[in-house]
């Protein structure tokens, strides 16, 4: 069961504890618990069934800013980087190691070593300079359950997959595997598999500060509240989407990223709040983050954040790794 939060983005939006509305998925579920690792071993065919086959790559020399105005236009979480002459697979980027390279994080290192700390030369450089050569991937005939565990056992959100000689011509991510318990009662609940004791982040904060945080603790996500109401929740993939448009790419192409990063964290919400509550199946969850294209739930109980669902936690709890 979960619910929507209608105007969530304004200070007049509904008090969640107040919003006695809660939609249900329940009619539409198969019922019976369901051995998630036994469907994938006998599921038929290789990954490829699964993945997406219409990759969008950049090369090695194509210019930082390049790579966060293309990831941003198409609402990409991971880029593979590709040899410009062979397509063979060399690297990979992410909305997290561009995040950690404006927000102060480990990459940030190379702005300081190799340019002295401007930023405005940094960002104009290649992306082989900040790219993750070190790419777990699999061949295209790999089976399915291989690239389930790879995610698990690497945490990793995605798998490029390659032919015999290394040529890019899939990605499979996270959220790939979770249409495999789309409509199906798991058995599993919420509750248990939900990230407890979440950190949030007031909405009048700035988001040069929200990313330190995410930065500093490794956050992916982050709830943020105004009022000690909760009213979205920001990801590295939404900061990024907005460096990489409008004024705020205008800012960070001209140098002043710090302008950019001094607007309140709030500014970045835009949709309508969706939740959970901890007695919902991870079926349930899993459905809803494929239909409204969002890669975490804010557990709600009694009006409270009670913790976040993410589609890793969804894919520990079939993994039954907690």
């Amino acid at each position: 069961m979960s619910s929507r939060q209608k105007n969530a983005g304004n200070p007049g939006g509904t008090d969640i504890s107040k919003d006695p509305k809660a939609y249900s998925m329940e009619s539409t579920m198969d019922r019976g618990n369901v051995n998630f690792k036994a469907h994938i071993a006998q599921h038929e065919g290789s990954i490829l069934a699964v993945a997406t086959k219409d990759v969008t790559s950049s090369n090695p020399t194509t210019p930082i800013i390049d790579i966060i105005k293309k990831m941003s236009k198409m609402h990409f979480k991971h880029m593979p980087i590709v040899n410009a002459g062979t397509s063979k697979l060399e690297g990979i980027i992410t909305s997290v190691d561009i995040m950690d390279l404006l927000g102060g994080g480990e990459r940030s290192l190379f702005v300081e070593k190799k340019f002295k700390g401007n930023l405005l030369s940094a960002i104009n450089a290649q992306v082989r300079y900040v790219m993750e050569h070190n790419v777990h991937s699999l061949r295209n005939d790999a089976h399915i359950e291989k690239a389930f565990e790879l995610m698990i056992d690497k945490h990793i959100g995605c798998v490029p997959l390659v032919d015999n000689d290394g040529h890019l011509e899939a990605i499979c991510t996270e959220r790939d595997f979770l249409t495999f318990i789309v409509g199906v009662l798991t058995g599993k609940k919420v509750e248990k598999w939900q990230t407890r004791n979440v950190k949030t982040a007031d909405a009048a904060i700035s988001i040069w500060d929200v990313a330190r945080t995410m930065i500093e603790n490794e956050f992916k996500k982050i709830p943020i509240v105004r009022d000690s109401i909760l009213i979205g929740v920001v990801t590295s993939s939404d900061i990024l989407n907005y460096l990489g448009t409008g004024e705020a790419f205008e800012k960070l192409t001209t140098g002043n990223i710090h302008e950019a990063f001094d607007s309140p964290i709030g500014n970045l919400l835009h949709n309508d709040l969706i939740w959970t509550i901890p007695d919902a199946d991870l079926g349930e969850a899993a459905e809803i983050m494929l239909e409204k294209g969002i890669g975490c739930l804010p557990v709600i109980k009694d009006g409270n954040l009670e913790g976040i669902l993410t589609e890793r936690d969804i894919l520990l709890a079939l993994a039954d790794k907690q």
